[in-house]
């Protein structure tokens, strides 16, 4: 398992950008490579992704959510192993440091070697800075899911 942590501080109050992130269906645009992210339910999303020449589909479980704070969640079916973490630390009453955290399977020859060059790394980074410029460009969120999913 290959490891990536990246964080970024966010113009934008603590709950707006949680309340973004939740906005599942919304990561194409910002998350390079993710091609479509479909709600399944409050649990469950089915992703289509297309990185480093290869096509993957594959659903994640959220296993922990707690709003304003974070969404921990880990793949349940499909064709990529992984699991991470999303924290949100208000750093004032209008600046958010946003946290990533992700556990993979790097599979194949391209993805193996995407991730010993550091590609991953500049991908989740690139993905970050995307979620601050939509965020702050936007000025509030498109929705938000406030509930609590709890491990177990």
């Amino acid at each position: 398992m290959s490891t990536v942590t990246e964080s970024i501080e966010v113009d934008a109050p603590l709950t707006t950008c949680y309340n973004q992130w939740t906005q599942f269906e919304t990561f194409p645009e910002f998350m390079d490579g993710v091609e479509e992210v479909t709600q399944l339910d409050d649990r469950h999303n089915h992703w289509r992704t297309k990185i480093a020449g290869g096509e993957r589909e594959f659903d994640t479980g959220i296993v922990d959510q707690r709003a304003d704070d974070r969404i921990v969640w880990r793949t349940v079916a499909g064709e990529a192993e992984q699991r991470g973490m999303v924290s949100f630390q208000s750093l004032d009453a209008t600046h958010t440091k946003v946290s990533l955290a992700m556990e993979f399977d790097p599979q194949g020859m391209g993805e193996r070697t995407a991730d010993a060059l550091g590609m991953v790394d500049r991908r989740v980074k690139g993905d970050l800075g995307r979620f601050k410029e939509l965020i702050e460009h936007r000025g509030s969120a498109t929705g938000g899911w406030r509930g609590r999913i709890t491990p177990g």
